[in-house]
Order: C-alpha cells, then structure tokens, then sequence
C-alpha cells in the first residue's frame, strides 16, 4: 500500500460542483481504499492504495462521476513526491503569507509556450518557479486579480492543474505521514 494525497480540482468552490467530505470518505472507503481522511471542503483526500498515481486518479475521477454525477479532474501525488515537494519550497525566503504562497499540481509537465505565457502575465511583484509537475506561485497581492493566478487556475495549460496553498499543502504531508 502506498500514501497517496488525491486533489479533486474544483469542487465545493461557492455553490458549484458540491461534494460532502464525509459522503466522499465513504465512497472512497466503499471502493476499498483505506486509512481515509479529508482535509477541508476542497477536494484533498490522504489514503493508502495499491493503484499508480494515474491509475488511482482515473478510479477517483470514475466514482466521482458515479456517485455524484460530476466530471471532476483528479491530480495524485505518492506521500514521498509531497514530501519533494515541501522540501524544495522554492520560494519559501520570499513568500511570507502562507495563504498566499499556491503550488499547482499538474498531470504532465508544460509546454515552453506556456512557460512563456505565464512569464508574460506575472506581475512585476508575483514569483512562480516551475520544478517538474508543480509550479510554486507567491502572489503577495494575493489572487483576486492576478493575471498569473487566473492562468494557472484556468484550462490553459494544457494539462490538467489543482492548486493549494502552502498551508494545504504542509498539512497534506502531515496527514501522510500518520
């Protein structure tokens, strides 16, 4: 069995594609995944399962749309990729609001022309470094109008993205490693 964080991109924001955390938990538990657990209303789930990353992402994404009639995309990191995650913090001596401070997690890695787009549409103030499948964002302005931030989070990038601030994403790797 491997610790797996599971990030369900878009859910239970304002009244759209609502999904109870605790309903979510037992279908997970129903479908066999064990040692369960949620963290807040936005869609992370920390569990222990056999499947791959990919495999594990395609079932959750599955019972999702069984149980609640949503096309949710879902991105997985093993509790060790979290850990490299947490543990590069590339920007960690500039972001000092946590709240402020996204990772996005992507399925696959972005396209130079979308590296381009991203560099184009930072504000002077806002850093973002690109480490494989992730993408740390500081906006210390915060997201309301962040050219950056609506890039990330929209389906521009030509891959699927969730993102988490720093805070989210501390406690994920504090939840896999119970």
């Amino acid at each position: 069995m491997t610790r797996q964080a599971v990030l369900l991109r878009g859910i239970n924001i304002g009244s759209r594609n609502r999904i109870p955390m605790p309903e979510l938990r037992d279908v997970l538990e129903g479908a066999g995944f064990e040692a369960v657990t949620t963290y807040v209303q936005s869609g992370n789930v920390v569990l222990d399962s056999r499947l791959s990353g990919d495999e594990l992402a395609r079932e959750v994404a599955g019972l999702v749309g069984q149980r609640f009639r949503l096309d949710i995309a879902v991105v997985v990191r093993t509790r060790a990729e979290l850990a490299k995650v947490v543990g590069l913090n590339p920007l960690g001596e500039v972001a000092t609001d946590p709240k402020r401070y996204q990772v996005s997690f992507l399925d696959g890695k972005l396209s130079r022309d979308v590296l381009t787009k991203l560099e184009s549409v930072a504000a002077p103030q806002e850093r973002f470094v690109v480490s494989g499948r992730e993408v740390y964002a500081w906006h210390p302005a915060g997201v309301a109008r962040s050219k950056l931030w609506a890039m990330l989070a929209g389906r521009g990038l030509g891959v699927t993205a969730t993102a988490r601030n720093w805070t989210t994403v501390t406690k994920l790797l504090e939840l896999a490693d119970r």
